[in-house]
């Protein structure tokens, strides 16, 4: 994008022009170019704003019970593995993904796996008793029966669809009273606060059809809690999910620090169960990776877990690269592929502009040294200057901001494709040649430099000799000489980028390098 902000698009010499008598300093460049990625950054870690919700007090510690007399069982599916223990579920093996996304063979991704880390699922019962975590239930498969000395059976069924994990719970009350119980359930794990800049990560609350989300920092310092009705709630990583919501018409919902751990939890309204008769109540846990086509058919049984994805500002562009990155990956079977035809796609979507933009370039090389004269002539008089040099670019037919559109352009694609890259689980072990995740940094700093080289050839292929062999104090010359460094501010910035963004953007260097050989071969026939 930096190429387009140099002497050639006539950008620096309208700025030449306007201030040509005032001082220049040599670093005034790097200076305005190191502020504006500054706040580019600034702004790339804010795009998603707390939203004010009602605060409850905090918890200092939180009771822990003893489970160790109660089973363990293993629920098993094609996706995942978990463990049961009575109302208990924890370790969470999620069998398509590996924990380290640079070695295939590192063992499966889990959640809720660390101590005092698990999901929850009860019914606290008025009139009767109902299970608790130390209940020792009778399992036949995936049912699991207890009965009270009421005479009241509690039935729990668990099965998985896709990264669904469903708990049914049937009550059949055969006692001679009537009985109500209150559907509960939560989420406890550890204390992660890691996050990545332009990645949300923290709680997620679904409440009257609208998300609310609480960054890490604001749930370690208070509570929040929410009324609704059908909603979830629960906890959101850069590429999982850990999602419970209870089939309720009304309920409250709740996220906030007890202890060293984080807690998500909701109850909902008591459930009225006369004598003889038998309801069943239904908690769906979303447990899974934060694919949005995964998320897509687990919101037919949780209905808004498929916003849970944030796309950013850029959000009508991050969701049409990840689609044509998929589809050019379902070709070529390769991300890093993927990413290099679709930068040439993109490329050539752009190429009439493209194209106008280095015809400008040219008219303005043409144009220099009247330019020059005009601003030699007119250096002590700005308003004849600035008339003067706008009849030149009439005359010319340029302008010295055409050169910039591509670069507008470029910004909100840039942005949108280093979101992409980042929410996207399927780039996180994405491999490509050398690399052995597209979403993490080049190890071995090859492609940054790779970046930066051709960076600087096509700066080099566009500054005009004239602007090579400039005084020392011409201001727009100066700038040009500024501009050169660069290619190296940029290669240190980008080393530590994700490797699928570097290559976006050398792929793109390249191509316009070739663009500009053959427009320039065109323009001189």
């Amino acid at each position: 994008m930096v190429k387009y902000m140099n002497n050639n698009s006539g950008f620096q010499q309208w700025n030449a022009s306007r201030d040509a008598s005032r001082p220049k300093s040599k670093w005034g460049g790097i200076l305005w170019w190191f502020i504006l990625f500054l706040a580019s950054w600034w702004l790339l870690s804010w795009w998603m704003a707390p939203n004010d919700t009602n605060t409850t007090t905090t918890e200092t510690d939180i009771e822990l019970v003893d489970v160790s007399a109660v089973p363990v069982s293993e629920i098993v599916s094609e996706n995942l593995t978990a463990q049961v223990q009575g109302l208990r579920i924890s370790d969470i093996e999620l069998l398509k993904y590996a924990s380290d996304a640079s070695d295939d063979e590192s063992g499966p991704v889990v959640l809720l796996g660390s101590d005092n880390s698990y999901a929850l699922v009860g019914l606290l019962a008025n009139g009767t008793d109902a299970p608790t975590q130390t209940t020792v239930w009778t399992q036949n498969g995936d049912t699991y029966t207890w009965r009270n000395s009421d005479g009241v059976e509690f039935t729990r069924k668990i099965t998985v669809d896709g990264y669904v994990i469903s708990v049914s719970d049937t009550v059949n009350n055969t006692a001679t009273k009537d009985i109500s119980v209150v559907p509960y359930a939560e989420i406890l794990r550890a204390n992660d606060m890691t996050s990545s800049a332009g990645v949300y990560t923290g709680s997620v609350a679904y409440v009257d059809s609208d998300l609310e989300r609480e960054d890490w920092s604001r749930i370690a310092d208070k509570s929040f809690a929410y009324t609704t009705t059908n909603g979830f709630i629960g906890f959101v990583d850069q590429y999982w999910e850990t999602i419970l919501s209870v089939a309720s018409p009304e309920q409250t919902m709740r996220v906030r620090p007890v202890g060293e751990l984080f807690r998500a939890d909701v109850a909902s309204a008591p459930v009225n169960i006369v004598a003889g008769e038998t309801k069943t109540i239904t908690t769906n846990l979303y447990m899974g990776p934060r694919d949005n086509k995964i998320l897509d058919i687990a919101d037919a049984t949780i209905p808004g877990i498929s916003d849970t994805v944030d796309y950013g500002w850029f959000w009508f562009f991050v969701q049409p690269i990840l689609w044509l990155l998929n589809i050019l990956n379902s070709f070529v079977m390769n991300y890093g592929v993927a990413i290099i035809l679709m930068t040439l796609l993109m490329r050539l979507a752009m190429w009439p502009l493209t194209r106008k933009s280095y015809v400008s370039m040219m008219a303005m090389q043409k144009m220099q040294p009247e330019m020059a004269r005009i601003q030699k002539l007119y250096a002590n008089d700005k308003a004849r200057l600035q008339m003067e040099m706008l009849r030149l670019y009439q005359t010319h037919k340029t302008s010295p901001m055409s050169g910039c559109l591509p670069m507008l352009i470029q910004i909100p694609i840039f942005f949108a494709l280093y979101k992409a890259l980042l929410i996207s689980v399927q780039m996180r072990s994405a491999h490509f040649l050398w690399i052995s995740d597209l979403a993490s940094m080049d190890p071995y700093f090859i492609l940054p430099i790779l970046m930066g080289a051709t960076m600087w050839l096509q700066q080099y292929l566009q500054a005009p000799t004239a602007q090579k062999n400039a005084p020392a104090n011409d201001p727009a010359a100066q700038t040009q000489r500024v501009m050169k460094w660069m290619p190296l501010i940029f290669t240190v910035m980008f080393a530590w980028m994700p490797a699928g963004l570097v290559l976006y953007w050398t792929i793109s260097n390249v191509f316009g390098i070739g663009q500009m050989y053959y427009i320039k071969k065109r323009l001189q026939k």
